[in-house]
């Protein structure tokens, strides 16, 4: 009974040690199914302000890596995105990121760059040539509470390779004069919730042939007043 015993937590901490060994930091974001919008938040929409997110000064990072070695980062451009803002509060929004857009920033031209970039692109991974575009829709917006590294919690749905998963994301968020800022410290989620399999340790692979199933993100946010990007973007 004894040996069994031993044999099972040694089995329990092999099993931990794989799930988390060489995987991105940051806060471990769940999915769950698509979350739907009060009507509260509907109506505090329909009575804000439109503020349009800056797409040069915004985007997405991530952090990718093997179980047994190698780590990469990059980022994926926003294509575009609108937030409502009621009070001083955002209620409301929706950004869309390029697929096409995704960029490995840690290696050279001549180290396999384009190589990786390509591969992230195909259906191994984001399948781009089919699913263009992700985006991420937000469903409530609520007080961070005790979290130091931020101020707020943002409840949103998440579609990628046409698959929309709820998730709760942790992000401190600037309201000023003429401009909005947001950014998350990085959290992760597992790809495999949106079907991106490639070298998944539920294939049963070998340990140097395993890329984590976290994937670490962190988002960087500018928008400003729809009336004044018009503006800016026509002067």
């Amino acid at each position: 009974m004894k040996t069994t015993l031993n044999i099972l937590v040694l089995a329990l901490l092999a099993v931990g040690f794989l799930a988390c060994n060489g995987a991105p930091e940051g806060e471990q974001v769940e999915a769950g199914e698509k979350a739907e919008k009060s009507e509260a938040t509907e109506a505090a929409a329909q009575e804000g302000m439109t503020y349009t997110v800056n797409t040069d000064a915004s985007k997405v990072n991530w952090v990718g890596s093997k179980l047994l070695g190698d780590q990469h980062t990059g980022y994926i451009n926003l294509k575009s995105g609108t937030l409502t803002v009621n009070d001083g509060n955002i209620v409301d929004g929706t950004f869309t990121l390029d697929m096409t857009s995704i960029t490995d920033t840690d290696l050279a031209p001549d180290d396999g760059k384009a190589k990786l970039e390509g591969h992230l692109k195909s259906d191994d991974f984001f399948n781009v040539s089919e699913y263009e575009e992700g985006t991420f829709e937000i469903v409530e917006v609520k007080q961070a509470g005790d979290n130091p590294d931020a101020t707020h919690q943002i409840v949103g749905n998440l579609t990628l390779k046409g698959i929309t998963k709820s998730v709760t994301i942790p992000a401190t968020i600037n309201m000023m004069e003429n401009k909005l800022t947001a950014s998350t410290p990085q959290f992760t989620i597992d790809r495999t919730e949106w079907k991106v399999m490639y070298g998944s340790s539920a294939l049963g692979l070998a340990k140097d042939k395993i890329i984590n199933d976290r994937v670490g993100l962190s988002i960087e946010l500018q928008a400003a007043p729809k009336e004044e990007m018009t503006e800016k973007m026509d002067s």
